[in-house]
């Protein structure tokens, strides 16, 4: 394992997605669509409006008879098409929404009218646009509404309802098994004794792959014999697409995950990332089956999961995880000891919009990030950060 060079995160990324096959797709109702990659482009089958429709509560009328008494026909609530087409000296009140009835070009607001008499009304405004949504004027029959490898959240929900895609084409959603690696570990709901430390990155690391909508397999821990460690990555990669294995990554002397995985039969692409937390990340596949070893620290797992683990999902699924990091001030002055990695750091934005770090002890200090709004990145050879530099913040 000593052979395999540490690398950026950027080529780490450039390797997994390189060795990626994407999962197979699957028709699914609309209405469980949210959070699913779309795997074919939806195209609209009528066009929206589907016909004129009034923008407000008002009268439709001819533009030519503004100021005139107009004579009442009807109402037109939204839902019924109108009776009556509108002739000279003559105009429907319509209510938003409705179907503007032919021969009428405007629609004036309630607000600026008068009722003269008990059938006719008259616009007491100055001026007033059409206030009239023209058929077609957003989507016509036949456009391109949804292209393929969207990300599907409300507002695309909304456009599938619109369009009557009640079954859209999607990728199918990986699944994902979660092992922990390490006699010291207990579950939360044991009362650790002795050297135990209970097992928060394994249920940290569910918590994670749940909020992409993945299909998570939760396989506990496993003590740090080899045996049972093989035969549970074993289950897991048979059962899974993408095994994490928390733990026993490293280079201790009971760190055998790397030979077991090899056993397997999967190819170790790399194993060592220049990124502090998560300097010992592995990743390796097997045809269509993907391995990912975090470290055992809490904090460096979950560091690894959002900036590797999460867009490799994505991938899986045809999608590109845009990079969200956004530009902004630091509030004080920032050092490091070293430079020779790239660096993740919590940080909360204050009332200034400004950045400020979180005290935080190393990789096993989860409790700082539970605070954090977001950590901030620093680049491999910079080791010093003054106040006011922008630095570029990724949001939790």
């Amino acid at each position: 394992m000593d052979h395999q060079p540490i690398i950026s995160l950027q080529q780490a990324l450039d390797i997994a997605q390189q060795k990626t096959l994407k999962l197979p797709t699957e028709f699914i109702d609309f209405k469980d669509a949210a959070g699913r990659v779309l795997a074919q482009a939806v195209y609209s089958d009528i066009s929206m409006p589907p016909f004129d429709k009034s923008a407000m509560d008002g009268y439709a009328c001819k533009c030519s008879d503004l100021g005139k008494a107009l004579t009442i026909l009807e109402v037109i609530p939204a839902g019924q098409a109108p009776s009556y087409a509108i002739q000279e000296g003559q105009c429907s009140k319509i209510m938003t929404g409705a179907q503007v009835p032919a021969g009428a070009d405007t629609v004036f607001m309630i607000e600026q009218s008068e009722l003269v008499g008990s059938s006719q009304v008259r616009f007491t405004g100055t001026k007033t646009s059409s206030n009239i949504c023209l058929s077609g004027e957003d989507v016509q029959t036949g456009d391109l509404v949804l292209e393929k490898g969207t990300l599907l959240k409300a507002q695309h929900i909304a456009l599938l309802a619109a369009v009557g895609c009640t079954s859209p084409k999607v990728y199918a959603l990986p699944k994902i098994g979660i092992i922990s690696t390490g006699s010291e570990l207990v579950e939360p709901e044991v009362i650790p004794q002795g050297s135990q430390i209970r097992n928060s990155n394994g249920h940290q690391l569910v918590a994670q792959a749940q909020q992409t909508e993945s299909l998570v397999n939760y396989y506990g821990v496993v003590r740090d014999e080899k045996e049972a460690t093989f035969q549970l990555i074993q289950k897991a990669t048979e059962e899974n697409d993408i095994t994490l294995i928390s733990g026993g990554v490293s280079v201790g002397d009971f760190d055998f995950v790397p030979a077991i995985i090899q056993q397997l039969g999967f190819e170790i692409h790399f194993n060592k990332l220049t990124v502090k937390p998560g300097k010992h990340t592995t990743f390796a596949s097997k045809s269509d089956r993907y391995i990912i070893g975090l470290p055992g620290n809490p904090v460096s797992s979950f560091i690894q999961f959002e900036v590797f683990v999460k867009p490799f999902i994505f991938h899986l699924m045809n999608y590109q995880l845009p990079d969200l990091s956004f530009p902004l001030p630091l509030a004080q002055p920032f050092k490091r000891r070293k430079a020779d990695r790239e660096e993740f750091i919590p940080v909360r934005i204050n009332a200034q919009k400004e950045v400020e770090t979180i005290s935080y002890h190393g990789s096993a200090h989860i409790h700082a990030y539970h605070q954090a709004m977001g950590f901030m990145h620093i680049p491999q050879g910079i080791d010093q950060l003054n106040q006011g530099e922008i630095v570029y913040v990724r949001p939790l």
